[in-house]
């Protein structure tokens, strides 16, 4: 039997539930997991269903639609590895957690590429075989090294794009051609501390906890829909220096963890807001 998963995002309305996971059952499919969640104050619907069957998806995709409201997104999709491409400049620890992810499996996707502006992480790059590109931001203008970037990330043709402290903003345009397949990974949590320097801020207002948010990329600085936010325990004893090694091994955490939630088609976009089914 194949594995798949049905993904439904629609308007609210009484017995989705039913009527989809009905066809299911009348197509002999067998529900492995289901989640659902019914937003009342926006009226919308999401459903996440993993379930095994012989099926054309074509025609199941044609049978849901004729018991779903006419707006309804569906996707159907089978658990397969997607390509990443991860954009970093030189702060290592972020690249290097998904490096060894990716090496022992950990990752369900293929590391088809590693672009930075930088050519420091290189050689960490090379150590796990995964091709590492230099693009250079040195002289020129912000439109001519995103043109020069976006020629080498679609010659790799990925599904996502990962920033994994990649140090530069991107202009809206660049965005645009990612919306929705592009995470980052940010150095507090959010929406508290953006900018540079965030651990002196944080040592400045005496924080208890430190944080980190991976968030889906948007045309605003660090305020696209949060993913996974993750915090550790710190006291007044943590010098900046103390905070930032806490906050790197927050960021890598939770990095991992959105990376997984999107992989797996966990994570469904609800305006700026995410419904996340783990």
């Amino acid at each position: 039997m194949i594995a798949w998963r049905l993904l439904i995002h629609c308007t609210d309305q009484p017995g989705l539930v039913h009527q989809v996971t009905g066809l299911l059952f009348k197509r002999g499919c067998n529900v492995i997991v289901n989640h659902e969640f019914a937003d009342a104050d926006a009226g919308r619907f999401f459903m996440r269903t993993e379930f095994t069957g012989d099926l054309d998806p074509g025609d199941l995709v044609e049978d849901c639609r004729s018991v779903l409201p006419g707006e309804a997104v569906i996707r159907l999709t089978r658990p397969s590895r997607a390509r990443l491409v991860v954009l970093v400049s030189r702060e290592h620890h972020c690249l290097a957690d998904l490096l060894v992810r990716h090496e022992f499996g950990e990752l369900p996707a293929e590391v088809v590429g590693v672009i930075g502006n930088h050519a420091e992480l290189g050689s960490l790059t090379g150590r796990f075989g995964v091709p590492f590109q230099h693009v250079s931001h040195d002289g020129l203008s912000r439109e001519e090294h995103e043109r020069r970037l976006l020629e080498r990330i679609r010659a790799l043709a990925p599904d996502y794009l990962v920033l994994a402290k990649y140090m530069r903003v991107l202009s809206p345009e660049f965005v645009a051609q990612f919306a929705g397949r592009m995470i980052n990974i940010h150095h507090s949590f959010l929406p508290a501390f953006v900018g540079s320097r965030p651990y002196h801020q944080a040592f400045a207002r005496g924080v208890k906890v430190i944080g980190a948010t991976a968030h889906f990329v948007t045309d605003e600085l660090d305020a696209g829909p949060i993913i996974v936010q993750e915090l550790l325990p710190v006291d007044h004893t943590h010098s900046p220096q103390d905070l930032a090694r806490s906050g790197r091994d927050v960021e890598r955490l939770a990095l991992a963890k959105a990376l997984r939630m999107v992989l797996e088609d966990r994570v469904f976009l609800n305006g700026n807001r995410t419904v996340i089914f783990d």
